[in-house]
């Protein structure tokens, strides 16, 4: 079964090893310091400022609706990571 998230957090993986700046990779760049905690293995570098690179992707595929759809990635990254504390 999958953890809240486990989706996005993988892809976001998988992006980072291939050098993409999506917004899977955006969000597991914003969480890299908690994931590492977590026992994930993340050997590529981050994406530096993720939080405002996420904003402004976000911003331009849909200005209006950008600040929900921004609290709601943070929102899933944050599910995932307390399910995963739990799980360990």
């Amino acid at each position: 079964m999958l953890k809240p998230g486990e989706e996005l957090i993988k892809q976001g993986l998988q992006d980072l090893a291939q050098g993409l700046e999506t917004i899977p990779a955006l969000l597991v760049s914003i969480g890299a310091p908690r994931l590492r905690r977590l026992g994930l293995l993340i050997t590529h570098p981050i994406l530096p400022s993720p939080e405002h690179r996420l904003y402004e992707k976000l911003r331009a595929s849909d200005p209006d609706a950008s600040h929900s759809r921004y609290n709601a990635l943070i929102r899933r990254l944050v599910s995932f990571e307390r399910a995963a504390e739990c799980a360990s």
